[in-house]
């Protein structure tokens, strides 16, 4: 049976760092990234717990399997993930709805992955509905950025109701779209 939670214990982050390693989009081939998504960064466990101590991760079990997650990262997590810097940098410059992001109460979606086996069963959606029912009280809105070469991520997270509000190339010359789900404006 399949359970919605936080993670709380080592097994738990263990088990997201284990289904991080095999979505790396290094670690699959190019075919199956376009089609499957894929995940792009590397969190180390102590990065992983650190995060975890300040907000929960939302996490998707089969019994004691960890299948799927949603990461939690707060503002304070700004310096200590350094590919992720440039995306904190960008959140002081947009404007969205008259006020700069990095002035709103927001979480961001450090990332989502779901076990590829379980892929269309609905746990993306399952995941994202408790993070926002653990987190939509606390926080004005989830953000995130999603490589603009994972149409997939791209769909699914405008299907469960976050909207594109910037673009920008990074200095790798990488393309990410930022995106939004303003939780005091849902719908």
């Amino acid at each position: 049976m399949i359970s919605y939670s936080t993670s709380t214990t080592k097994e738990e982050l263990d088990g997201i760092l284990s289904l991080q390693q095999v979505n790396l989009a290094k670690s699959l081939v190019p075919d199956e990234a376009e089609s499957q998504g894929f995940v792009t960064v590397h969190h180390r466990y102590d990065m992983l717990k650190q995060m975890n101590d300040l907000e929960k991760h939302v996490i998707a079990k089969d019994d004691e399997t960890v299948i799927g997650y949603v990461l939690a990262m707060t503002k304070q997590s700004r310096f200590d993930i350094p590919v992720l810097i440039p995306m904190f940098d960008v959140f002081d410059q947009i404007v969205y709805k008259g006020k700069i992001i990095s002035t709103l109460h927001y979480i961001v979606v450090g990332q989502v992955c779901v076990a590829k086996s379980y892929r269309g069963q609905g746990i993306f959606d399952n995941c994202y509905a408790a993070y926002k029912e653990f987190y939509s009280s606390k926080y004005e809105l989830a953000i995130t950025e999603i490589a603009s070469t994972n149409k997939r991520s791209l769909q699914a997270h405008k299907r469960i109701g976050f909207r594109e509000i910037y673009s920008y190339t990074d200095p790798a010359n990488s393309k990410w779209i930022v995106v939004v789900w303003d939780w005091r404006n849902d719908q």
